[in-house]
Formats: C-alpha cells, sequence, structure tokens
C-alpha cells in the first residue's frame, strides 16, 4: 500500500525529486522503492528520461483506478477525525512570500493558540501552482487570477503597486516623472517561476494602461528580496505600496511616479469548491479571512 502511495505521488508530480519532498524521503529511496513496485506487478508504470517522468498506459490505469480509492479513505479518516472535540489535522497551503508575511503571519500565533492540534505547512511558490494535482487544501492569489471553478475567500484589502527607491539612490540618479523614464535607471526585477518571464512593470493612469520592462543589476522570485535591494540602494524596486509604507513613513524609501500606479484585487485564500471541508480547514479559513 506505501508503495503504491508513492506510485501515485511521483505520477502526479511527474517529478522524483518533487515527490520526495512531499512524502519525506531521498529521492533515490523513492526511485528504489517504485522500482521495486515495476518488478512485483511485473509492469513497467513510469517512464523516466533526462528530463520528465510520467505515467506509461498501465500507470496511467493504475493511477486513475487507485488514486481515487486512496482518496477516499483519507476522506473517510478525516471524517471520523472530527469526531473529535477539538479541530485536529494539517492543512498545506502554497502562497507567495509576501502573503504569507502580510496575511498569514498575522494570524497564526492566535491560530495555534486556540487550536493547538492542528499543524500548517506553509510552501512558498509565486508560480501558478495546481493545488489539487500538488494535494494543497488551498493557495493565496489576487483575486483576479483564481479560476471561476474555486471558491475564493478574501484575505485582505484591494492594494496598488509603488516604485520606490532610496534618498541617496536619488542623490544620484533624476526623478522619473513618466513610466518611460524607468529605462534609463537601474531597476530590480523579479521572475515569478523558474521557467516563466521577467515582470514587466505595470502602470496606469486616467484609463492609459502601460508596461514597462526595466533593467538592473538584481533580479529575484521573492518580492521581499526585491524589497531588501531597494532598501540597500541598489536600485529601484516595484512592490505592493502595503510593504513600502513603513519605510515610506520612516524615510527610508522615497515613492515616485504614485500617480501611475494601478489598482489590484486582494489576495484570496482558494480551494475546490467540490472539497469535503474539514473542521481543521474551516477554522483556518474563519481564521485569516478578511474582515475589513
Amino acid at each position: 500500500m506505501n508503495d503504491i502511495q508513492a506510485f501515485i505521488a511521483v505520477a502526479r508530480a511527474q517529478s522524483f525529486t518533487r515527490a520526495a519532498a512531499g512524502l519525506g524521503v531521498s529521492p533515490s529511496a523513492l526511485s528504489h522503492t517504485i522500482r521495486n513496485l515495476e518488478e512485483r506487478i511485473g509492469v513497467r508504470l513510469l517512464a523516466r528520461t533526462t528530463r520528465n517522468v510520467a505515467p506509461t498506459e498501465a500507470g496511467e490505469r493504475l493511477l486513475q483506478s487507485v488514486a481515487p480509492l486512496f482518496e477516499q479513505i483519507n476522506s473517510e479518516i478525516a471524517r471520523i477525525g472530527e469526531l473529535r472535540d477539538t479541530p485536529a489535522g494539517n492543512i498545506r497551503i502554497t502562497c507567495s512570500d509576501d502573503a504569507a508575511e502580510s496575511l498569514l503571519r498575522p494570524a497564526l500565533p492566535a491560530f495555534f493558540a486556540q487550536y493547538p492540534d492542528i499543524s500548517v505547512e506553509i510552501c512558498i511558490d509565486y508560480g501558478f501552482t495546481n493545488i489539487i494535482t500538488e494535494r494543497f487544501d488551498a493557495g493565496i492569489r489576487l483575486g483576479e487570477s483564481i479560476s471561476r471553478d474555486m471558491i475564493a475567500v478574501r484575505l485582505g484589502p484591494d492594494w496598488r503597486l509603488a516604485v520606490v527607491g532610496t534618498p541617496a539612490y536619488f542623490q544620484s540618479h533624476p526623478v522619473p516623472v513618466i513610466p518611460q523614464d524607468l529605462t534609463a535607471h537601474r531597476c530590480i526585477n523579479i521572475r515569478h517561476s523558474p521557467g516563466g518571464s521577467v515582470y514587466a512593470w505595470e502602470f496606469e493612469k486616467a484609463g492609459r494602461k502601460l508596461t514597462i520592462r526595466v533593467n538592473g543589476p538584481l533580479l529575484s522570485n521573492s518580492i521581499i528580496h526585491v524589497m531588501n535591494g531597494a532598501l540597500d540602494g541598489i536600485g529601484l524596486a516595484c512592490v505592493p505600496e502595503h510593504m513600502a509604507r513603513p519605510h515610506i513613513e520612516a524615510g527610508r524609501l522615497i515613492e515616485v511616479l504614485a500617480d501611475w500606479s494601478p489598482l489590484f484585487e486582494g489576495f484570496h485564500l482558494y480551494y475546490p469548491n467540490r472539497r469535503n471541508t474539514s473542521s481543521a480547514f474551516a477554522a483556518f479559513v474563519e481564521a485569516v479571512r478578511y474582515r475589513g
């Protein structure tokens, strides 16, 4: 049974490395487990190349027939757990680091104090993770990017982007007046996923929308490191205004092009509408939902 569950994890992740991380074992040990399972069954279940892992025809048949049974078992065990006096269980959430910092971190201390038998796993990811195939309970994204077949719970207000730099930076560089001026500045970029493109900075004014591709010495996949780069005087950064506000008020950063800053729909927690919501997950949603 454990070997079949290991196969399901690899087939869904299409990667020994990602599946091993989720199972808490080494990729080599997981590969050995799958190889032993294939030898006992007498059928090859996974097609392996240097870059990809995918189910064979037999593996796909096994995945489609057996995986729902394991899901049903886990669901029934979770339902039995509902008979406990207090909610318990593990909740897996995927989100960006700024969402974790600004939305989850403030809520978790009181949540854990109230529900000591619930554990929360936060996986930082700027990509558009498939929460179903990756077996997350929920994800956090901007409301405008959530699929309509998901349930979405607002976690915070709408917010805008802010272009910021240090006073020292502007002592040696002119203040940009229009977004196009940024092409002459040292800017700190972000790439949301390893295989994705570099984010083009977005602007809007009087109904006119612009995207500007900027250049600079630093590129990161973390908005927190982009912010830190600006604070260190490396260049200009385009970050959520609520992240920059304390530094602006303290005089550590100066905002420019504020009249061009677009507004974005706030962060939402999203999860499948067919999900059997456990009392632990329901308690978590109630703890983090926006009440403003």
